[in-house]
Protein backbone atom coordinates (compact mmCIF):
# COMPACT_ATOMS: atom_id res chain seq x y z
CA UNK A 1 0.00 0.00 0.00
CA UNK A 2 0.89 3.62 -0.69
CA UNK A 3 3.21 5.13 2.12
CA UNK A 4 1.40 8.63 3.90
CA UNK A 5 3.58 11.78 4.08
CA UNK A 6 2.13 12.83 7.20
CA UNK A 7 0.36 10.93 9.84
CA UNK A 8 -3.01 9.27 9.58
CA UNK A 9 -4.25 11.22 12.51
CA UNK A 10 -4.17 14.45 11.03
CA UNK A 11 -6.72 13.79 8.45
CA UNK A 12 -9.47 13.36 11.88
CA UNK A 13 -7.93 15.72 13.76
CA UNK A 14 -8.10 18.64 11.10
CA UNK A 15 -12.01 16.94 9.65
CA UNK A 16 -13.78 17.28 13.45
CA UNK A 17 -12.55 20.60 13.98
CA UNK A 18 -13.89 21.78 10.96
CA UNK A 19 -17.08 20.10 11.01
CA UNK A 20 -17.64 21.49 14.38
CA UNK A 21 -17.96 24.75 12.92
CA UNK A 22 -19.02 23.97 9.15
CA UNK A 23 -21.27 20.75 9.01
CA UNK A 24 -24.48 20.83 7.62
CA UNK A 25 -27.71 20.70 9.26
CA UNK A 26 -29.76 18.37 8.10
CA UNK A 27 -33.16 16.90 9.29
CA UNK A 28 -31.48 12.98 9.76
CA UNK A 29 -28.49 14.89 11.58
CA UNK A 30 -30.34 15.64 14.85
CA UNK A 31 -30.88 11.65 15.50
CA UNK A 32 -29.43 8.67 16.45
CA UNK A 33 -32.02 6.39 15.15
CA UNK A 34 -30.63 3.79 12.68
CA UNK A 35 -34.37 3.23 10.83
CA UNK A 36 -34.20 7.47 9.92
CA UNK A 37 -30.35 7.27 9.25
CA UNK A 38 -30.60 3.71 6.95
CA UNK A 39 -33.62 5.50 5.03
CA UNK A 40 -31.80 8.81 4.64
CA UNK A 41 -28.44 6.70 3.15
CA UNK A 42 -30.65 4.82 0.96
CA UNK A 43 -32.78 7.72 -0.60
CA UNK A 44 -29.12 9.51 -0.61
CA UNK A 45 -27.48 6.91 -3.28
CA UNK A 46 -27.39 8.63 -6.63
CA UNK A 47 -29.32 11.29 -5.25
CA UNK A 48 -28.85 15.43 -4.14
CA UNK A 49 -29.26 16.02 -0.32
CA UNK A 50 -32.27 19.56 -1.99
CA UNK A 51 -34.46 16.17 -3.87
CA UNK A 52 -34.21 13.90 -0.51
CA UNK A 53 -34.89 16.22 2.12
CA UNK A 54 -38.79 16.57 1.20
CA UNK A 55 -39.13 13.19 0.31
CA UNK A 56 -37.65 11.89 3.51
CA UNK A 57 -39.83 13.57 5.72
CA UNK A 58 -42.56 12.54 3.59
CA UNK A 59 -41.69 9.48 4.00
CA UNK A 60 -40.87 9.49 7.98
CA UNK A 61 -44.75 10.81 8.44
CA UNK A 62 -46.07 7.63 6.98
CA UNK A 63 -44.02 5.38 7.79
CA UNK A 64 -42.33 6.76 11.47
CA UNK A 65 -41.01 3.46 12.27
CA UNK A 66 -39.63 0.55 10.83
CA UNK A 67 -42.44 -1.44 11.54
CA UNK A 68 -44.82 0.45 10.04
CA UNK A 69 -42.64 0.71 6.40
CA UNK A 70 -42.67 -2.89 6.80
CA UNK A 71 -46.62 -3.14 7.23
CA UNK A 72 -47.03 -1.12 4.25
CA UNK A 73 -48.22 -2.56 0.99
CA UNK A 74 -45.02 -1.85 -1.96
CA UNK A 75 -47.44 0.05 -4.09
CA UNK A 76 -48.02 2.63 -0.93
CA UNK A 77 -44.14 2.70 -0.78
CA UNK A 78 -43.61 3.41 -4.57
CA UNK A 79 -46.32 6.16 -4.44
CA UNK A 80 -44.03 7.87 -2.13
CA UNK A 81 -40.84 7.33 -4.03
CA UNK A 82 -42.47 8.19 -6.98
CA UNK A 83 -40.29 10.57 -8.66
CA UNK A 84 -37.13 10.01 -6.39
CA UNK A 85 -36.01 8.06 -9.01
CA UNK A 86 -33.67 4.67 -9.14
CA UNK A 87 -36.66 2.84 -8.52
CA UNK A 88 -35.00 -0.54 -7.30
CA UNK A 89 -33.80 1.38 -3.99
CA UNK A 90 -37.78 1.45 -3.50
CA UNK A 91 -38.18 -2.32 -3.46
CA UNK A 92 -34.86 -2.63 -1.24
CA UNK A 93 -36.21 -0.46 1.19
CA UNK A 94 -39.44 -2.46 1.50
CA UNK A 95 -37.71 -5.64 1.21
CA UNK A 96 -34.69 -4.62 4.14
CA UNK A 97 -37.62 -3.22 6.31
CA UNK A 98 -39.31 -6.42 6.28
CA UNK A 99 -36.25 -8.19 6.77
CA UNK A 100 -35.48 -6.49 10.16
CA UNK A 101 -38.76 -6.86 11.04
CA UNK A 102 -38.61 -10.72 10.58
CA UNK A 103 -35.45 -11.48 11.44
CA UNK A 104 -34.53 -8.78 14.02
CA UNK A 105 -37.62 -8.15 15.76
CA UNK A 106 -38.10 -4.69 14.47
CA UNK A 107 -34.67 -3.81 16.35
CA UNK A 108 -32.29 -2.65 13.36
CA UNK A 109 -29.11 -4.74 13.22
CA UNK A 110 -25.50 -2.66 14.45
CA UNK A 111 -22.91 -5.38 13.16
CA UNK A 112 -21.61 -4.55 10.20
CA UNK A 113 -21.97 -7.66 7.91
CA UNK A 114 -25.45 -7.81 9.26
CA UNK A 115 -26.26 -3.75 8.14
CA UNK A 116 -24.62 -5.28 4.58
CA UNK A 117 -26.67 -8.49 4.41
CA UNK A 118 -29.71 -6.47 3.83
CA UNK A 119 -30.92 -5.63 0.47
CA UNK A 120 -29.76 -2.65 -1.12
CA UNK A 121 -27.13 -2.03 1.79
CA UNK A 122 -23.47 -1.85 0.23
CA UNK A 123 -20.30 -1.77 2.04
CA UNK A 124 -20.23 2.04 2.37
CA UNK A 125 -23.70 2.68 3.11
CA UNK A 126 -23.37 -0.03 5.73
CA UNK A 127 -20.20 1.50 7.31
CA UNK A 128 -22.49 5.03 7.39
CA UNK A 129 -25.22 3.44 9.10
CA UNK A 130 -23.17 1.97 11.75
CA UNK A 131 -21.04 4.87 12.09
CA UNK A 132 -23.71 7.26 12.23
CA UNK A 133 -26.15 6.07 14.43
CA UNK A 134 -23.87 3.44 16.38
CA UNK A 135 -21.03 5.38 16.72
CA UNK A 136 -18.51 2.37 15.71
CA UNK A 137 -15.68 2.65 13.60
CA UNK A 138 -16.74 1.56 9.76
CA UNK A 139 -14.78 3.28 6.74
CA UNK A 140 -17.06 4.29 4.32
CA UNK A 141 -16.38 5.28 0.62
CA UNK A 142 -18.93 6.91 -1.00
CA UNK A 143 -18.41 9.27 -4.48
CA UNK A 144 -17.43 12.07 -2.46
CA UNK A 145 -15.13 10.54 -0.12
CA UNK A 146 -13.22 8.78 -2.65
CA UNK A 147 -13.08 12.13 -4.69
CA UNK A 148 -11.75 13.55 -1.03
CA UNK A 149 -9.26 10.60 -0.43
CA UNK A 150 -7.98 10.60 -4.65
CA UNK A 151 -7.03 14.31 -4.25
CA UNK A 152 -5.65 14.04 -0.81
CA UNK A 153 -3.12 11.35 -1.61
CA UNK A 154 -2.98 12.29 -5.60
CA UNK A 155 -4.13 8.88 -6.50
CA UNK A 156 -3.80 7.86 -9.73
CA UNK A 157 -6.18 5.31 -11.97
CA UNK A 158 -9.83 5.02 -12.41
CA UNK A 159 -11.07 5.41 -8.28
CA UNK A 160 -13.93 2.56 -9.49
CA UNK A 161 -11.05 0.45 -10.59
CA UNK A 162 -9.99 -3.21 -8.21
CA UNK A 163 -6.64 -1.90 -7.31
CA UNK A 164 -7.04 1.95 -6.65
CA UNK A 165 -10.47 0.97 -4.92
CA UNK A 166 -8.71 -1.26 -2.72
CA UNK A 167 -5.98 1.14 -1.81
CA UNK A 168 -8.99 3.67 -1.25
CA UNK A 169 -10.72 1.53 1.23
CA UNK A 170 -7.33 0.61 2.94
CA UNK A 171 -6.95 4.56 3.36
CA UNK A 172 -10.72 4.73 4.32
CA UNK A 173 -10.04 2.23 7.23
CA UNK A 174 -6.73 4.17 8.06
CA UNK A 175 -8.44 7.35 8.66
CA UNK A 176 -11.48 6.55 10.05
CA UNK A 177 -10.57 7.44 14.12
CA UNK A 178 -11.49 5.34 17.14
CA UNK A 179 -13.18 7.94 19.13
CA UNK A 180 -16.26 10.29 17.32
CA UNK A 181 -16.84 8.27 13.65
CA UNK A 182 -20.05 9.16 14.15
CA UNK A 183 -19.07 13.41 13.42
CA UNK A 184 -16.20 12.05 10.95
CA UNK A 185 -18.38 9.98 8.82
CA UNK A 186 -20.40 13.16 8.09
CA UNK A 187 -17.45 15.36 8.79
CA UNK A 188 -15.84 13.78 5.17
CA UNK A 189 -19.10 13.27 3.38
CA UNK A 190 -19.55 16.99 3.92
CA UNK A 191 -16.17 18.63 2.77
CA UNK A 192 -16.62 16.39 -0.42
CA UNK A 193 -20.44 17.65 -1.17
CA UNK A 194 -19.68 21.73 0.01
CA UNK A 195 -16.05 21.93 -0.52
CA UNK A 196 -14.00 19.76 -2.41
CA UNK A 197 -16.53 19.29 -5.38
CA UNK A 198 -16.34 18.30 -8.30
CA UNK A 199 -15.76 21.38 -10.01
CA UNK A 200 -14.32 24.57 -8.59
CA UNK A 201 -13.13 22.44 -5.47
CA UNK A 202 -12.79 25.42 -2.90
CA UNK A 203 -9.38 25.14 -1.76
CA UNK A 204 -9.04 27.91 -0.30
CA UNK A 205 -11.58 26.80 2.91
CA UNK A 206 -10.46 23.29 2.95
CA UNK A 207 -9.04 22.09 6.52
CA UNK A 208 -7.31 19.53 4.68
CA UNK A 209 -5.28 21.72 2.20
CA UNK A 210 -2.29 21.69 3.82
CA UNK A 211 -2.26 18.11 3.46
CA UNK A 212 -3.42 17.95 0.12
CA UNK A 213 -1.29 16.04 -2.39
CA UNK A 214 -2.75 17.37 -5.29
CA UNK A 215 -3.40 20.85 -4.26
CA UNK A 216 0.25 21.63 -3.54
CA UNK A 217 1.13 20.38 -7.29
CA UNK A 218 -1.68 22.61 -8.53
CA UNK A 219 -3.31 19.86 -10.12
CA UNK A 220 -6.51 19.36 -7.87
CA UNK A 221 -8.75 19.27 -11.17
CA UNK A 222 -6.69 16.63 -12.68
CA UNK A 223 -8.25 13.99 -9.54
CA UNK A 224 -9.93 11.72 -9.60
CA UNK A 225 -9.17 9.97 -12.77
CA UNK A 226 -12.08 9.48 -15.25
CA UNK A 227 -12.37 5.58 -16.81
CA UNK A 228 -14.05 5.66 -20.25
CA UNK A 229 -17.33 7.20 -20.34
CA UNK A 230 -19.84 4.76 -20.92
CA UNK A 231 -22.61 5.04 -23.83
CA UNK A 232 -26.15 5.87 -22.90
CA UNK A 233 -28.29 3.58 -25.24
CA UNK A 234 -31.01 5.48 -26.59
CA UNK A 235 -34.52 4.00 -27.02
CA UNK A 236 -37.44 4.72 -29.21
CA UNK A 237 -40.78 3.87 -27.84
CA UNK A 238 -44.50 4.78 -28.66
CA UNK A 239 -47.20 5.43 -25.67
CA UNK A 240 -51.41 5.44 -26.50
CA UNK A 241 -53.45 7.64 -24.47
CA UNK A 242 -56.33 6.16 -24.85
CA UNK A 243 -59.39 8.46 -23.64
CA UNK A 244 -62.65 6.60 -22.73
CA UNK A 245 -65.15 9.38 -21.89
CA UNK A 246 -62.59 11.34 -19.96
CA UNK A 247 -60.42 7.86 -18.30
CA UNK A 248 -57.08 6.69 -19.81
CA UNK A 249 -56.08 3.30 -19.78
CA UNK A 250 -52.76 2.73 -17.59
CA UNK A 251 -50.82 -0.33 -16.81
CA UNK A 252 -48.56 -1.64 -14.69
CA UNK A 253 -45.42 -2.93 -14.87
CA UNK A 254 -43.97 -6.16 -13.84
CA UNK A 255 -42.07 -6.01 -10.75
CA UNK A 256 -39.28 -8.10 -11.70
CA UNK A 257 -37.86 -6.09 -14.11
CA UNK A 258 -37.09 -2.49 -15.22
CA UNK A 259 -38.98 0.35 -13.21
CA UNK A 260 -40.80 -2.18 -11.41
CA UNK A 261 -44.11 -1.65 -9.98
CA UNK A 262 -44.50 1.93 -11.35
CA UNK A 263 -47.41 2.94 -14.10
CA UNK A 264 -47.37 3.88 -17.29
CA UNK A 265 -49.66 4.30 -20.62
CA UNK A 266 -49.73 1.47 -23.05
CA UNK A 267 -46.68 1.44 -24.71
CA UNK A 268 -44.29 -0.75 -27.14
CA UNK A 269 -40.69 -0.09 -28.78
CA UNK A 270 -40.18 0.99 -31.82
CA UNK A 271 -38.81 -1.33 -33.87
CA UNK A 272 -35.35 -1.16 -36.30
CA UNK A 273 -36.79 0.01 -39.62
CA UNK A 274 -40.35 1.28 -38.58
CA UNK A 275 -41.63 4.49 -38.03
CA UNK A 276 -43.05 5.78 -34.50
CA UNK A 277 -46.07 6.03 -36.26
CA UNK A 278 -46.56 2.24 -37.84
CA UNK A 279 -45.47 1.15 -34.35
CA UNK A 280 -48.09 3.27 -32.89
CA UNK A 281 -50.73 1.58 -35.39
CA UNK A 282 -49.62 -1.82 -34.17
CA UNK A 283 -50.09 -0.98 -30.71
CA UNK A 284 -53.28 -0.18 -31.14
CA UNK A 285 -54.21 -3.12 -33.12
CA UNK A 286 -52.89 -5.30 -30.36
CA UNK A 287 -55.64 -3.73 -28.09
CA UNK A 288 -57.85 -4.26 -30.11
CA UNK A 289 -58.49 -0.48 -31.46
CA UNK A 290 -59.44 0.58 -34.75
CA UNK A 291 -58.88 3.99 -36.91
CA UNK A 292 -55.85 6.15 -36.40
CA UNK A 293 -53.57 7.26 -33.72
CA UNK A 294 -53.40 11.13 -33.63
CA UNK A 295 -49.54 11.98 -33.16
CA UNK A 296 -49.98 13.99 -29.41
CA UNK A 297 -46.46 15.29 -29.36
CA UNK A 298 -43.07 13.57 -27.96
CA UNK A 299 -40.91 13.31 -24.88
CA UNK A 300 -37.25 13.08 -23.97
CA UNK A 301 -36.39 11.49 -20.83
CA UNK A 302 -33.00 10.16 -19.00
CA UNK A 303 -33.29 7.11 -16.30
CA UNK A 304 -30.31 5.61 -15.04
CA UNK A 305 -29.27 3.08 -17.58
CA UNK A 306 -30.84 4.65 -20.52
CA UNK A 307 -32.47 7.42 -22.61
CA UNK A 308 -35.76 7.41 -24.18
CA UNK A 309 -37.59 9.36 -26.63
CA UNK A 310 -41.11 8.38 -26.40
CA UNK A 311 -43.73 9.29 -29.28
CA UNK A 312 -46.84 9.72 -27.69
CA UNK A 313 -50.18 8.96 -29.49
CA UNK A 314 -54.00 9.41 -28.48
CA UNK A 315 -56.64 7.74 -29.63
CA UNK A 316 -60.72 6.51 -28.66
CA UNK A 317 -61.15 2.97 -26.27
CA UNK A 318 -63.93 1.17 -25.18
CA UNK A 319 -64.57 0.32 -21.63
CA UNK A 320 -66.39 -2.94 -22.97
CA UNK A 321 -63.86 -4.30 -24.96
CA UNK A 322 -60.76 -3.53 -23.44
CA UNK A 323 -60.00 -5.12 -20.28
CA UNK A 324 -58.72 -3.86 -17.06
CA UNK A 325 -58.29 -5.27 -13.73
CA UNK A 326 -55.49 -5.25 -10.76
CA UNK A 327 -52.71 -4.70 -13.60
CA UNK A 328 -54.63 -2.62 -15.89
CA UNK A 329 -56.46 0.83 -14.75
CA UNK A 330 -59.26 3.03 -15.86
CA UNK A 331 -58.13 6.45 -14.26
CA UNK A 332 -59.49 10.10 -14.64
CA UNK A 333 -56.90 13.08 -15.08
CA UNK A 334 -57.27 13.76 -11.24
CA UNK A 335 -56.21 10.17 -10.47
CA UNK A 336 -53.41 10.16 -12.97
CA UNK A 337 -51.84 12.84 -10.92
CA UNK A 338 -51.40 10.63 -8.05
CA UNK A 339 -50.06 7.67 -9.37
CA UNK A 340 -46.37 7.22 -9.80
CA UNK A 341 -45.83 6.72 -13.16
CA UNK A 342 -42.51 6.59 -14.25
CA UNK A 343 -40.40 9.68 -15.62
CA UNK A 344 -41.17 9.53 -19.42
CA UNK A 345 -44.74 9.04 -18.99
CA UNK A 346 -45.45 11.29 -16.06
CA UNK A 347 -44.06 14.12 -18.51
CA UNK A 348 -46.47 12.79 -20.92
CA UNK A 349 -49.21 14.07 -18.75
CA UNK A 350 -48.89 17.37 -19.87
CA UNK A 351 -49.86 15.79 -23.05
CA UNK A 352 -53.59 15.12 -22.33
Amino acid sequence: MQQLPWAAEEVGQRLLAWYGTHGRHLPWRSTRDPYRIWLSEIMLQQTGVTTVVPYYEKFLAAFPEVQALAAASFDQVLELWAGLGYYRRARHLHEAARKVVADFGGRFPEQLEAVMALPGVGRSTAGAIVSIAFDRKAPILDGNVRRVLCRLLALRGNPRSGPVEKQLWHWAEVFTPEHHPHDYAQAIMDLGATVCMPRYPRCETCPLSGLCQAFWRGEQDNFPERGERRTVPLVQQVALLIDCGGRYLVQKRPLDGMLGGLWEFPSAAVPEGRTADEAARRLMATEGLAGEPEPAGAIRHAYSHFRVELSVFACRGSVGTMVADAERRWVTPRQLADLPLHGSHKKALGLL
